[in-house]
């Protein structure tokens, strides 16, 4: 049974001697299910975030995101833009491992959500960009996994190679996956620190008067190690919208050289989490685990054209539901890199879904019309529409996909700034100010 908001803000008090609990609420309308969460306020006016595992798996994400946020230093953490939560203790309660971390503001945005262009595309890809930049003493002082870039390879090798032996993988994906494992244009990048696989619920955000919703915080670190880039970017396969932009954003941020094969790794990653959810229903002897991640790996082939590894030729209902599932999909013995959409107390599509339901008649009416101003937004002519991948640096062209040469109309200029002011109002009026 799930623990009461006030159950776990009595832990607070285990977790940090002297501090005195004033009050207590759910940390989420909802949540995914895999933490007992809330937020305790303090007599001094803070607001902490208490998330608590019960099983092995929850349990060693919580100790992943302890020792994360204790190897990230004041000077790592002066060189992000942005805020990450602060860890604060731990205790026990029961059986359960409980994790007590500072609570960030900002509100979240669904990927499916995120447009392109100026504002959230951008600060996400920049962000992204900035994790990646973090020196990779700060992972390697603290004993975190580092692979390069053969063993990430081997890793995707090793997965292929269990989900083609359960006999329920597409002959097409097992044939493309096995021949992008086999391209060694693929596999040259430089190992880089990463979250591990960042999602779109990762990021919070602020509304900045001048250039819209801009990152100021990061969760989800339990993944924090040296490996694959592509794997804070594979979520982008549920970001149409957005991933020509935070692509775009992130290569002009990066110091890095340019590795032309990042989109292509993300999308391959995003694929294999069918694939992991598969090896794990196999592992846990889960028949109808194993009849789900078949359904979803049928519908991801009918999807995809011939030769090509982009996730998603064409959109269709099947399709839309795997991505939508890739949330349940945990960690395996076959997955060394965790690309999974584990959030610890966020699930925007329940955010979505619930929050009307649980709300009075009054804020549930007002949501549900921002609601729809976003999918408006989103689904807009107004708003500048990009490539899946970013131009190439030296290609002679500029952010937005046009030859450098030519020039910017005033009527397009006029069109980004009236999408992005519509954009910040509908985002404003969907969410609060608040990460819960």
């Amino acid at each position: 049974m799930a623990r009461s908001p006030f159950t776990l803000a009595a832990a607070v008090t285990a977790a940090l001697p002297g501090a005195e609990v004033v009050g207590a609420r759910a940390l989420t309308t909802d949540g995914d299910g895999r933490f007992d969460s809330a937020v305790a306020t303090l007599a001094d006016g803070r607001e902490l975030a208490i998330r608590v595992g019960d099983d092995d798996e929850t349990a060693r994400e919580l100790a992943s995101e302890s020792l994360a946020l204790r190897a990230l230093t004041a000077g790592a953490r002066a060189i992000l833009p942005f805020r990450v939560p602060e860890y604060l203790g731990e205790t026990l309660i029961a059986e359960g491992r409980a994790l007590v971390t500072e609570l960030l503001p900002g509100f979240q945005i669904d990927a499916s959500h995120v447009p392109a262009g100026r504002g959230a595309a951008e600060s996400i890809g920049a962000s992204i960009a900035a994790v990646h930049a973090l020196p990779a003493s700060v992972v390697r002082s603290a004993g975190l996994p580092a692979r390069s870039a053969e063993e990430s390879r081997e890793e995707i090798r090793q997965l292929v190679d269990r989900a083609a032996a359960t006999g329920r993988v597409p002959a097409r994906l097992t044939v493309r996956w096995r021949d992008a494992v086999s391209d060694d244009d693929l596999w040259r990048f430089e190992s880089t620190v990463t979250l591990g696989g960042v999602q779109a619920a990762s990021f919070l955000f602020e509304d900045d008067p001048d250039n819209g919703p801009e990152v100021i915080g990061l969760l989800h670190w339990h993944g924090l190690s040296l490996g694959d880039p592509a794997v804070d970017l594979a979520w982008l396969s549920s970001a149409p919208d957005a991933a020509g932009s935070v692509h775009a954003s992130y290569a002009q941020a990066s110091d890095r050289a340019q590795d032309a094969a990042l989109g292509v790794r993300g999308r391959l990653l995003a694929e294999l989490e069918f694939a992991r959810w598969l090896v794990h229903g196999d592992t846990a002897h889960r028949a109808d685990i194993m009849d789900d991640a078949a359904g979803l790996l049928e519908s991801l082939a009918e999807g995809l054209r011939e030769n090509d590894l982009a996730v998603i030729a064409t959109p269709t209902d099947g399709v839309d539901s795997a991505l939508d599932a890739l949330d349940r999909v945990p960690e395996t013995a076959a997955a060394g890199i965790n690309t999974s959409m584990q959030t610890d107390a966020y699930n925007p599509a329940d955010f979505m879904s619930d929050a009307l339901a649980e709300s009075d008649a009054d804020n549930s009416a007002e949501t549900g019309d921002a609601t729809e101003d976003l999918r408006d937004v989103a689904e807009s002519d107004l708003l500048p529409r990009e490539e899946n991948i970013a131009p190439p640096k030296g290609t002679g062209r500029d952010a937005s996909g046009r030859p450098a040469t030519e020039p910017v109309e005033a009527s397009d200029i006029n069109s980004a700034d009236e999408a992005q002011r519509a954009a910040r109002a509908a985002l404003q009026r969907w969410t609060n100010s608040s990460s819960e």
